[in-house]
């Protein structure tokens, strides 16, 4: 008894020390969870994924009301150096970078730099004869469309082959605004506004963030939303001052293996700035820094003291945008429909606990994060596998027993 007692005292203090200038913390009682609940998430996350050697190193992050109540580390970044995964580790977000871009477009939006429902070919005009397979298409995509993902445009790997195949250069040896102004090329696999489909979609909006700022993409992000928010360890390469921080990437086996350049295709050390500033899965980062980002979508445009969006714009991005013809998205689970900018739940299902309103992406190599504004939830999963294991589904019931009111 006397052991128990001391490990609730010693987690919030661990906690807050860990995280003192970086994230708000809160004991969970402060906040309607149960500590003793949310320490099942460190022994089923040591058990079923690192003893049993489906991952190398994960980190669990759960947030109340604002206030971080979980940080569990577990496992190595580097099995081979013997360096365990801390919370200042730097991972790949992959696909979660397109909820930082959704941000920018939306910050823009709202200064009257971008409009929602403008064709894109008002930002770059050299798009404005795309064909739906053969045909031409009955109307312009808009920035909504891009968003929310029903502007028919097929996904990275089509893109980059295409354009290989017409004679242009590949996306990796491109910038945004080359790669966007030869999207005449790409037929598109529906008209836009009707279907839902996860494309490239937002790397073309990263350059309408570009278009809109008058600013590179990498420059908007660091000076209007990492830098207020104090993401220091967030950017589209990982430093050579950073790099023992940064995590390897393993295969089924536990074996290193070389990470997939974002956006494109072929290896990526991620020691430099790529020429292609991959709007869809070009970030790295750490959980902290991500935390930060996700809190302020929570705060409804606000995290400590600083306004990135208004509470109406937020409330915008996360209810269901789509048309019928195009509900519900193709990915599983199902029941849900997409914002601008990340799926959000329209109908509970069986299959899995889950809050109406809840809004979420994921990265491909083992990052997600949810937030269910219902129950004042906000969690993060990371993780660095190739192919991603079932983390955060696995952690997802644990968070929502651990609520107690």
């Amino acid at each position: 008894m006397i052991s128990r007692l001391l490990l609730l005292p010693l987690f919030y203090t661990l906690l807050s020390g860990a995280t003192e200038g970086r994230l708000p913390s809160a004991h969970p009682s402060e906040v309607g969870m149960s500590a003793e609940a949310l320490k099942k998430i460190d022994e089923v996350v040591t058990r079923k994924f690192i003893e049993g050697k489906q991952l190398a190193g994960a980190s669990v992050l759960v947030a109340r009301k604002g206030k971080v109540v979980h940080f569990g580390t577990y496992g190595m970044r580097d099995r081979a150096q013997n360096s365990p995964m801390e919370r200042d580790t730097i991972v790949r977000m992959y696909s979660m970078t397109k909820a930082v871009i959704s941000v920018a477009a939306m910050m823009l939006v709202e200064e009257g730099r971008l409009e929602l429902d403008a064709p894109i070919s008002k930002y770059v005009p050299k798009v404005n004869a795309m064909k739906v397979g053969t045909v031409p298409a009955e109307k312009e995509m808009t920035l909504r469309d891009i968003l929310r993902h029903t502007a028919g445009f097929p996904n990275n790997v089509t893109v980059d082959r295409l354009y290989r195949q017409a004679g242009l250069p590949p996306l990796a040896s491109s910038t945004l605004r080359e790669m966007t102004e030869r999207l005449n090329h790409i037929p598109l696999r529906s008209e836009p506004g009707t279907k839902w489909y996860y494309s490239f979609g937002t790397d073309a909006l990263a350059h309408l963030v570009e278009v809109g700022s008058g600013k590179t993409i990498d420059v908007f992000l660091e000076e209007r939303i990492f830098k207020p928010l104090g993401m220091t360890d967030t950017a589209f390469y990982c430093p050579k001052n950073k790099w023992e921080r940064f995590s390897l990437v393993y295969d089924r086996s536990l074996n290193p293996v070389t990470a997939p350049q974002p956006g494109t295709s072929g290896p990526f050390s991620f020691e430099k700035p790529p020429k292609f500033l991959s709007g869809g899965g070009g970030l790295v980062s750490t959980g902290i820094d991500y935390m930060r980002f996700c809190l302020m979508l929570s705060g409804l445009g606000e995290f400590n003291n600083v306004r990135l969006l208004k509470r109406s714009t937020v409330k915008e991005m996360t209810r269901n945008q789509l048309p019928d013809s195009a509900y519900p998205i193709s990915r599983p689970p199902g029941g849900r429909g997409f914002g601008l900018g990340f799926a959000v739940r329209v109908e509970k299902i069986d299959s899995e606990p889950s809050s109406i309103g809840e809004y979420e992406w994921l990265g491909g190599a083992g990052t997600e994060f949810w937030i269910s504004p219902r129950d004042e939830l906000t969690v993060i999963t990371l993780s660095q596998a190739l192919p991603m294991r079932d983390l955060g589904a696995t952690v997802k019931p644990l968070v929502y027993k651990a609520l107690t009111e």
